[in-house]
């Protein structure tokens, strides 16, 4: 005897909504950073460079090609200062 039809419609439902909820958040994810897929293993250069292109374009993940730096751009100082040993 075969498994009743009714009996895989709850299983249905709740992989759609797992495969929804997957596809929304992953979406949602790709928006907040500028259309881009999620960055994994970063490390202190990467997250000096993506300051760096925060402070020239204003988005986390922007890049930009012009030549010169924006107005402004001079004095902020992206220098971290270390602690003296004392």
């Amino acid at each position: 005897m075969g498994v009743p039809f009714e009996a895989l419609l709850p299983y249905a439902v709740c992989i759609g909504m797992f495969g929804f909820s997957g596809a929304a958040l992953s979406k949602i994810r790709a928006m907040q950073n500028g259309g881009k897929r999620a960055r994994h293993s970063v490390d202190q250069w990467d997250r000096q460079m993506m300051d760096r292109d925060r402070r020239l374009t204003g988005f986390l993940r922007g890049q930009t090609d012009n030549v010169k730096a924006p107005a402004g751009f001079e004095l902020s100082n992206p220098w971290r200062l270390e602690r003296g040993y004392t």
